[in-house]
């Protein structure tokens, strides 16, 4: 089957620029090898000599004939980032966050992907269960990694259950696949309350750890609930001492993993440290933060730049005065870093708020679900400051939009004051507030 790869932009200045060719044109193919999908694309354009075919959107083509660095991107971009269909998710998991939100919301929100290329290039978690011997056979071959995998359990059976797919079981064989090939790999563990904990989690460790060194880390994570799980399967938020005992769990493995293999390979989400009330490890226990963007180890990675910055930080008395807004479960550290930093900085007053989460439910404690409106309404006519200081975890990548589609435009504007986003390392926590000014 042809694949339609539209060229929608060009790279200002790159190779592709300065042979003439344009949005609109379409690759053909590259060395003779037509190109499937951004894994093709990704493994034949790395060559150092290449034959590229290009056709005219009259129909004309064009061979051109290319020398450049290896690795030297030719500054194409492509209308669809995978330069093909992206795939859905076939199973309904248990747990499934999409399943419960409400109707209304951005058309995109509700798109469930389960695309093994989307995990090579974004780090976005796969279930295998959408992953053919193809394309098992081209990351091997292609070498693509880290390739990032929702385990949940190595239980078979148990899988299949929380997964609602017969072949999630079955699914885990492609594992082994990846481990002989010599892929390096990321997990991650949604848990459940009387699903996959206890006895099954120490079970999904011990398993898994069999595939130390490939197998870089594994995340476990508490399964979020909203107020919208109206039909679905009945699943419960887990207490302080449920909590306690995961982490029990988690740093037992972590101690014999770590004598045995110099890694400690389990790691517990942030949210779980807080619930249970204990102390977040030390920034040596998170093995080089690999799972941050699961929210394991963000907090300790932001209080100890913070330290870092705080440490050669010259106090000063200016008067300003800024907001902060957050999440519950960031909000003690948050905090905790404003109080630091008036001391130093005597004649500056911080304001942290923590916004609950009333959209989507109060167990739902991060900033990044924080919906506009929330925001908005609970910080009517409290004081603010000469600006307000937002977190870049509340709004979509690269832009300035909520989840519910209120702009930061419009939050300036409810609220009656400058509003900024924030960048999410400790230096930037500082610069934000005192701002060079």
């Amino acid at each position: 089957m042809a694949h339609e790869h539209i060229i929608k932009e060009i790279k200002p200045g790159s190779i592709a620029d300065e042979l003439g060719i344009e949005p609109g044109d379409r690759l053909l193919s590259i060395n003779d090898r037509e190109i499937e999908d951004v894994f093709d694309y990704h493994f034949h354009v790395n060559d150092e000599e290449l034959t590229l075919l290009i056709e005219k959107p009259g129909g004309e083509q064009w061979e051109f004939l290319i020398e450049k660095e290896y690795e030297e991107d030719l500054g194409m971009i492509f209308g669809q980032g995978l330069m093909d269909e992206y795939r859905s998710c076939r199973n309904q998991c248990m747990f499934c966050f999409i399943d419960q939100m409400p109707e209304g919301m951005r058309e995109t929100l509700y798109f469930k992907d389960d695309d093994s290329r989307l995990s090579f290039l974004q780090g976005n978690y796969v279930t295998l269960t959408n992953m053919s011997d193809h394309d098992i056979e081209r990351i091997i071959r292609y070498h693509l990694e880290p390739i990032n995998i929702s385990f949940h359990t190595t239980n078979p059976g148990l899988r299949c259950k929380m997964l609602h797919n017969r072949f999630a079981g079955e699914a885990l064989k492609k594992v082994d696949r990846l481990f002989e090939g010599g892929i390096e790999m990321n997990g991650q563990i949604v848990l459940c309350k009387g699903i996959n904990d206890g006895e099954e989690l120490k079970r999904s460790i011990g398993e898994l750890s069999k595939y130390i060194p490939y197998l870089r880390s594994v995340s476990v994570v508490p399964v979020g609930l909203t107020k919208y799980r109206e039909g679905l399967y009945p699943l419960e938020p887990f207490t302080k001492e449920e909590a306690a005992a995961v982490l029990d769990i988690v740093h037992k493995w972590q101690e014999t993993l770590y004598a045995r293999y110099g890694l400690h390979f389990i790691h517990a989400g942030d949210e779980w440290y807080i619930l249970a009330g204990e102390e977040l490890p030390e920034a040596e226990r998170y093995d080089g933060y690999l799972q941050l963007e699961n929210g394991v180890g963000m907090l300790r990675l932001l209080l100890d730049e913070f330290e870092e910055a705080y440490s050669v930080l010259k106090g000063d008395h200016k008067k300003r005065s800024v907001s902060l807004a957050t999440g519950y479960l960031a909000y003690p550290y948050i905090k905790r870093m404003a109080g630091r930093l008036m001391e130093k900085c005597t004649g500056t007053k911080v304001y942290v708020y923590p916004v609950k989460n009333d959209f989507f439910g109060e167990l739902i404690t991060v900033s990044g679900l924080i919906t506009g409106k929330d925001l908005i309404r609970q910080l009517k006519g409290q004081p603010l400051g000469e600006r307000l200081l937002l977190p870049c975890s509340m709004f979509r990548s690269g832009e300035t939009v909520f989840l519910d589609d209120i702009t930061l435009k419009d939050v300036t504007e409810a609220l009656q004051v400058e509003a900024d986003i924030v960048k999410s390392s400790g230096q930037d926590f500082i610069d934000a507030i005192i701002r060079g000014d």
